[in-house]
């Protein structure tokens, strides 16, 4: 579960796993991807997004790989 923090990254920062890890979100990149997270998690991922270039770059890999899972029907994963 993503939580917010008062780090020194901003109040909107998003540290994953537990406290005084990791402050960047690859963790929550695949739910972002597939819209799984709830409204406040994605306002924040997509926040932290626009100022990381290392998790928008991981981010452009997984939303590759989320696209082109649309491609297949439910017969196709068996």
């Amino acid at each position: 579960m993503a939580r917010r923090a008062g780090s020194d990254s901003g109040p909107e920062a998003i540290v994953t796993g537990e406290a005084g890890g990791d402050p960047h979100v690859r963790s929550q990149l695949g739910a972002y991807a597939l819209g799984a997270l709830t409204p406040e998690e994605d306002r924040l991922i997509a926040g932290h997004l626009d100022g990381c270039a290392g998790c928008a770059a991981a981010y452009a890999e997984v939303a590759d790989g989320a696209a082109l899972l649309a491609l297949f029907d439910e017969e196709d994963l068996w």
